[in-house]
């Protein structure tokens, strides 16, 4: 019967919702692509086993079942409306739009954004917001970026990004005054959730972004803790924020380690990798009181939080910023 069918069909969209997210790269399908498949999947399967449920009423039986299971997609659907149909407009009640589009080390973009019309938004440092450039906020065309301009400062909302994609690649072709839409802020990597004795910042990449953003918020707020970053590049060209990273150091309690997995001959720092030796080298005495904040690449975060966790360092203490959804 059709109500068997539909369970069947259910259980199989949950199967290829599953299999397309975990390996989503292995199919080579792109982001939005992804995006849009896997509302379908979501949206279709929930029906289906709700066409399911109510074919068979074997948990219809008592007044209760009957009221739970009409109040879940009732529920399920305000929730998609709001999602799909409110946040978009209330995001085009509130535009931005480009104001510079500057270039950065390491094949990075800094996109810096002001408000239309409106005061703006206010974040904590650490945190995202999905971006939609250029289209309309109901085109399922967001992306997430992190904040990397100051909590602190009033001006413009700025967002260093790594050309990765098809999307990221693009980024620099956009011109001032080009619509933005900002769908945030969001996250709960953030500075301010634990008041620590200190920091230390593990970056991989464009990791350091959010991370940026921290260092940027502390020294606008003239935070005298001790900071310690450990951050992993190629090569010293292609480490981003490289001179604002030095200035900085003028302005907070900061120590930079920079570890190059290809460096020049005559580089004198750390090589490879960020492994538990090179943490042990250059953490304090008191690490296990500190708090640490990993960002990065998948292969990255995995190896440096065994690392942390090798030298006694409390899961508690460890964030982790991951910069893959699926």
């Amino acid at each position: 019967p059709w109500r068997a069918r539909a369970g069947i069909t259910a259980a199989v969209a949950v199967i290829a919702l599953t299999v397309l997210s975990v390996w989503r790269k292995e199919f080579k399908l792109k982001y939005e692509s992804w995006r849009s498949l896997h509302n379908l999947l979501a949206i279709g399967a929930t029906g289906l086993a709700l066409w399911h449920i109510f074919g068979v009423r074997y948990y219809l039986a008592l007044p209760v079942q009957r009221v739970l299971w009409i109040a879940l997609p009732v529920v399920w659907g305000g929730l998609l409306g709001y999602v799909k149909l409110y946040k978009p407009w209330h995001m085009l009640q509130r535009p931005y739009r480009i104001k510079e589009i500057r270039e950065e080390r390491g094949d990075c973009w800094t996109l810096a954004i002001e408000p239309v019309g409106h005061a703006g938004l206010t974040f904590e440092a650490g945190q995202f917001a999905w971006l939609t450039i250029g289209k309309s906020p109901f085109v399922i065309r967001e992306h997430p970026f992190s904040f990397t301009s100051s909590a602190e400062r009033a001006g413009p909302l700025e967002f260093t990004v790594k050309e990765l994609g098809d999307f990221t690649s693009r980024l620099k072709e956009f011109e001032p005054g080009t619509p933005v839409y900002v769908d945030g802020p969001y996250g709960e990597f953030r500075v301010d959730d634990d008041e620590a004795p200190g920091y230390v910042f593990l970056a991989g990449g464009i990791g350091s972004a959010p991370v940026m953003g921290m260092l940027r918020t502390l020294a606008d707020r003239g935070d005298e803790r001790p900071l310690y970053l450990f951050y992993g590049n190629y090569n010293w060209e292609q480490v981003t924020f490289r001179e604002e990273i030095e200035a900085l150091q003028q302005r907070l309690n900061l120590e930079v380690i920079h570890v190059l997995e290809r460096p020049a001959p005559d580089w004198e720092g750390e090589r490879g990798y960020i492994t538990v030796d090179v943490l042990d080298r250059h953490l304090p005495d008191d690490r296990q009181a500190l708090v640490y904040f990993i960002c990065g690449p998948i292969p990255m975060i995995h190896p440096v939080r065994k690392a942390l966790r090798q030298l006694g360092i409390p899961r508690g203490r460890i964030y982790e910023e991951r910069y893959e959804m699926a």
